[in-house]
C-alpha cells in the first residue's frame, strides 16, 4: 500500500473538513426551509380560521337578492349593492346609538384608568395591613369566571340598599337600578359604573395587576427626587409617576375601550338599554327586519345582518389601526407578556 506524503494528507484533511462543512451548513439550510414552510403553513392556517369568516360576512354584506343565489357566486358579487347597509343604519339606530355608547364607553374608561391605576399604584410602592390578601383578592377577580357571581349582582342591584343606607333618604325601600322599565335610571348604567367606582368593574382586577406591575418595575429614586423636592404623594402620583406609566395607559384604555364595547355579559345582566349598547342593536337587527320590512326569507335577511356585523366592527379596527404601535409597545413594557 502506498504511503501518502504530508502534503498528500494535509489535503485529505482539508477535503474531509471541508465534506463536513458543507453537509452542516446543507442541513442547517434544510432545517431552516422546513422551519419556514411549517410557521408559513401555521399563519396560513390561523388566518384562514380567523379571517376566513369574517371575509365571508364582508363579502356577504355586498350581495345582491341574484349574488345570494347565483351559483356562480362566491365571494366577489356580479351586482354589488349598499342597500343591506343603508337599511342596517336606520334599522339599528346607527348614529345615535354610536354616541350614547361613545360617551358611555368612554366614561367608564376614564373611571377605570383613575381608579385601576390608583390601587395598582397603591400595591406596588405602600405598605399597608393585610396587603397581600387583598392582592390576592385581585387575582381572584382575574381567575373565576364572572359567571359565577352573577346571581349576587343581580340581587344586589335589584334590591340596592347597602348598609341600610338607601332606606334613610327612600323611606326604608331598597332602589332598583336594573334596566328594562319605564322606571329604569339612566338606561341600567349605574351598575356597571358603581362597580367601576369601586374597582370591581369589567376586567378591573386585569387592569389592577398591569398597573401594579408597571410601577413596580419603575424606579423608586423618581419618588425619592420628587419627594425631596417637596411634592406630596397626590402630587407625586399625578404629575410624576402617571405621565411615566403611558405604556400601560395606554394598554389598559384599548383594553377597556374594546372589551366595554363588546361586552354582553354585564349588558344582559343589568339589562342596559338598546339605545347605549350596539351590541344589543345586532341581536335584534335580523329579527327587525323581517317584522319591519316584510323580508321574510332567511338567506336574504341574514345580508342585513351582515352589514350590521362589519358596521359594529369598524370602529374596533380603526381603533386598533391608529394605536397599533402604542399598544403593542404598551403590552410589551406592562408585565403581561411571556
Amino acid at each position: 500500500m502506498e504511503r501518502l506524503s504530508f502534503k498528500d494528507r494535509v489535503k485529505a484533511k482539508y477535503a474531509d473538513k471541508h465534506f463536513t462543512n458543507e453537509r452542516q451548513r446543507v442541513l442547517r439550510q434544510g432545517k431552516s426551509l422546513l422551519m419556514a414552510l411549517f410557521r408559513t403553513a401555521l399563519i396560513l392556517g390561523l388566518s384562514y380560521v380567523i379571517l376566513g369568516p369574517l371575509i365571508g360576512i364582508v363579502a356577504n354584506s355586498f350581495f345582491s337578492n341574484a349574488d345570494k343565489y347565483s351559483p356562480i357566486v362566491y365571494l366577489i358579487p356580479q351586482n354589488p349593492t349598499l342597500e343591506r347597509y343603508e337599511l342596517a343604519i336606520i334599522r339599528m339606530d346607527y348614529w345615535n346609538v354610536m354616541r350614547n355608547m361613545l360617551f358611555y364607553v368612554v366614561g367608564l374608561t376614564v373611571i377605570q384608568l383613575m381608579v385601576c391605576s390608583m390601587v395598582g399604584y397603591g400595591f406596588a410602592r405602600h405598605n399597608f395591613p393585610l396587603k397581600k390578601i387583598l392582592f390576592a383578592c385581585v387575582v381572584i377577580m382575574i381567575v373565576i369566571p364572572s359567571h359565577t357571581v352573577m346571581l349576587p349582582l343581580y340581587t344586589t342591584f335589584m334590591d340596592f340598599n347597602p348598609f341600610g343606607l338607601v332606606g334613610l333618604f327612600n323611606g326604608g325601600e331598597s332602589v332598583n337600578l336594573l334596566g328594562g322599565g319605564s322606571n329604569a335610571i339612566a338606561g341600567g348604567t349605574l351598575p356597571v359604573i358603581i362597580m367601576s367606582l369601586l374597582g370591581t368593574g369589567l376586567r378591573a382586577g386585569l387592569y389592577i395587576y398591569i398597573f401594579n406591575q408597571f410601577f413596580r418595575g419603575l424606579p423608586k429614586e423618581i419618588e425619592e427626587a420628587a419627594s425631596i423636592d417637596g411634592a406630596g404623594s397626590l402630587y407625586t402620583y399625578f404629575f410624576i409617576m402617571m405621565p411615566n406609566a403611558m405604556p400601560s395607559i395606554i394598554t389598559v384604555t384599548i383594553f377597556s375601550i374594546v372589551w366595554q364595547y363588546n361586552d354582553t355579559f354585564f349588558s344582559n345582566l343589568f339589562l342596559i338599554s338598546p339605545d347605549i349598547l350596539i351590541s344589543k342593536q345586532i341581536t335584534s337587527l335580523q329579527a327587525n327586519i323581517q317584522n319591519l320590512d316584510q323580508v321574510f326569507d332567511p338567506a336574504i335577511s341574514s345580508l342585513y345582518l351582515y352589514a350590521g356585523i362589519v358596521l359594529v366592527i369598524i370602529p374596533i379596527i380603526l381603533l386598533y389601526i391608529l394605536l397599533q404601535k402604542q399598544f403593542i409597545e404598551g403590552v410589551e413594557r406592562s408585565g403581561i407578556v411571556g
